[in-house]
């Protein structure tokens, strides 16, 4: 099971050359013939092949990624991000999206490349708001997004459900079983949609009462009741009493340092000037809306785990009376960790935050209308919402068989969004109907989660031996 794979290069077949969906005036090729093109991959990469996971003679000791990642981010903020990635090995796999795609580039893969998430954990997928107000759930994490090898999106959110459930003190086999549920549903789910009109596939989506019933666990269904309840109070004029104040008669967002700081007079002055030109990133009614309202607090708020260190600002904007409220997110966008293994050196895009609003905009069935990006200096952001019902399923939270549901449910979602970009004939041809890719997958994913805990063991004992500073989590 982990010996090394037998296939020594990769099978290159970018679903960008078909020639088809770029003009009406070509015909794209038939569905049965991608299909088939997709069958065929399985002879020279095999899914058997999927199974292996043994690091190379060559592969980067994992401390020493961690800190070249470091490069470029706020310093004073490491510490907090170390602090957060050794609290366990699911927090350090959420962290380590580039060490990840570094192990994965140096594995057989078919070539099939649609616009993947590139970051695509259990943590990455959540609720939040459609532009009709009605909570969704779907991926809702971006900054890695780019055309992909789909498995990578695959073996990465299969990695995570097991070292969730090992974290979580599950059995292995409960921890099989929920890679293998999930895969399943990615299979199933992207032959359904391969199946259906082009338009079709794009209207696809996910509403808590689909949530509910896609899970087949009481306790799952219980725990999706809590995180939409949680979801629907994170709102911007509720977010009001928790990081405002008001001074000198002006409302004035709450400093927790190092968590929520404020930027220095030089920085808040080009922000508001970045959040200017991101009014012209917008469609134009949501551009007229938003310039309704004024900028009247900065802030440096620090969210997630992979993010830690980068530019993440709160901007508080207030519209025709004090309670009409609106907190804009700035986050600083850099090249994704995919890009190098697809075209090496030289960047597709010229501003990253519009790749990452415009990659969320193909991957989400629907997306905040407020999505735009900003530059500010030297560097460059995507703007969205800060409090636009954003919630999510907490994975320390739920038992063996939610984890199972919770899964299945996150395979559904990540088929869907291939399947919105390009490719999802060839790979459903690619998976078919048995469940020999489930299993691949389930061998390979507890190969990896133990690679996991080692790369995780090893920067907990860099921060033991003083090597590395923590702040606790």
């Amino acid at each position: 099971m982990d010996a090394t794979p037998t296939v020594s290069s990769h099978v290159e077949l970018g679903s960008a050359d078909d020639e088809g969906f770029t003009s009406l005036r070509r015909p794209a090729r038939p569905r049965a013939e991608r299909y088939e093109i997709g069958r065929s991959l399985r002879e020279r990469s095999p899914r058997s092949e999927m199974a292996h996971w043994r690091p190379g003679p060559g592969r980067i000791d994992p401390v020493r990624q961690v800190v070249a990642s470091h490069e470029g981010r706020l310093p004073w903020l490491i510490p907090v991000r170390i602090g957060r990635m050794i609290a366990s090995p699911y927090t350090f796999l959420r962290g380590t999206a580039g060490l990840m795609a570094d192990d994965f580039a140096a594995l057989p893969h078919t070539g099939i490349t649609p616009v993947i998430c590139g970051d695509a954990h259990l943590g990455n997928f959540g609720f939040y708001a459609s532009p009709e107000r009605e909570l969704v759930f779907d991926l809702n994490d971006f900054d890695e997004a780019h055309p992909g090898p789909w498995e990578w999106d695959l073996r990465r959110l299969v990695a995570s459900v097991y070292v969730a459930g090992r974290v979580n003190g599950f059995r292995e086999s409960a921890c099989a079983d929920a890679v293998q549920h999930c895969v399943a549903e990615y299979r199933e789910q992207i032959a359904h949609l391969s199946d259906r009109p082009l338009l079709a596939r794009s209207f696809e989506q996910l509403n808590v009462d689909a949530m509910r019933g896609a899970a087949s666990k009481a306790s799952f269904r219980d725990e999706i009741e809590r995180a939409a309840r949680r979801a629907r109070r994170r709102t911007s004029d509720r977010a009001l009493p928790r990081f405002t104040e008001r001074r000198d008669g002006t409302r004035r967002l709450v400093e927790e340092p190092p968590v929520i700081t404020r930027p220095s007079a030089d920085d808040r002055e080009l922000l508001d000037g970045a959040l200017d030109g991101y009014l012209n990133t917008l469609k134009p009614h949501w551009a007229r809306i938003l310039g309704g309202y004024r900028i009247l607090d900065v802030a440096h708020k620090v969210v997630g785990v992979g993010s830690v260190g980068l530019r993440a600002y709160v901007a508080l904007c207030e519209g025709s009376d004090p309670e009409d409220v609106v907190f804009l997110q700035l986050k600083q966008a850099r090249r994704s960790v995919i890009a190098k293994h697809q075209h090496g050196a030289l960047a597709w895009h010229r501003h990253q935050g519009q790749r990452v609003v415009e990659y969320q905009q193909a991957l989400q069935t629907v997306s905040d209308p407020l999505l735009g990006w900003a530059t500010a200096g030297e560097h460059q952001y995507y703007v969205r919402q800060f409090r636009d019902m954003k919630g999510a399923i907490v994975v320390e939270d739920i038992n063996a068989g939610a984890l199972a549901d919770y899964a299945g449910i996150c395979g559904y979602l990540l088929a869907k969004s291939h399947a919105r970009t390009s490719g999802a004939s060839i790979i459903a041809g690619y998976c078919g109907g048995s469940d020999k890719l489930d299993d691949s997958l389930a061998r390979f994913a507890r190969l990896y989660a133990d690679q996991v805990e080692k790369d995780h063991a090893a920067l907990v004992d860099a921060v033991r031996r003083g090597e590395l500073a923590a702040e606790a989590a």
